[in-house]
């Protein structure tokens, strides 16, 4: 069965342009002296991480996750505080648009610092705060920056900030 849209053959056929062989070469090979370079390069390397995981040991660490947790605290406090005020605000407040904007600049800038830390992830006080910061931006996204909140969603926001309130002054 033929197919309305055969194409039919050209009487004239175009000649096929010829294919010319480029002339390989070969790499040049690796001057003498590379091999001592690498042995240095590996022994500095095996020093550097002995030394690494020496400090590891002596308590280096500790240190670091007790400055970030810290500031994981009052971040997460300071977080907490702004959605409390902001979410209370009258709505015919001339100033809530602002406070929104302030509001969501704030946890935007906690989600991208907190989400990537493991050690974070598993905390009560992080999941709660990511789920009530998701609905909050997630609302005022849908409506605008001056549309209140339903009562229903308003209350479980509050219920999910004092759990998370709670969760961070225990540690957890």
């Amino acid at each position: 069965m033929a197919s309305p849209t055969l194409i039919a053959p050209t009487s004239m056929l175009k000649p096929l342009l010829p294919i010319k062989a480029r002339a390989t070469q070969t790499p040049p090979s690796p001057p003498p002296h590379q091999q001592p370079l690498r042995r240095q390069f590996l022994c500095l390397a095996a020093a550097a991480a002995a030394t690494t995981t020496a400090s590891l040991a002596l308590g280096g660490v500790q240190s670091a996750f007790a400055a970030s947790d810290e500031e994981y605290v009052k971040e997460t406090a300071e977080v907490i505080n702004k959605v409390r005020s902001t979410i209370n605000m009258d709505k015919n407040d001339p100033n809530i648009a602002s406070a929104v904007a302030e509001l969501r600049e704030a946890s935007n800038s906690w989600v991208a610092k907190y989400r990537r830390e493991k050690a974070l992830l598993g905390r009560a006080s992080f999941r709660d705060m990511y789920s009530a910061l998701n609905a909050i931006s997630g609302h005022y996204i849908s409506f605008g920056p001056t549309a209140p909140i339903p009562a229903k969603r308003k209350a479980r926001i509050l219920e999910e900030m004092d759990t998370a309130e709670k969760a961070l002054s225990r540690g957890r």
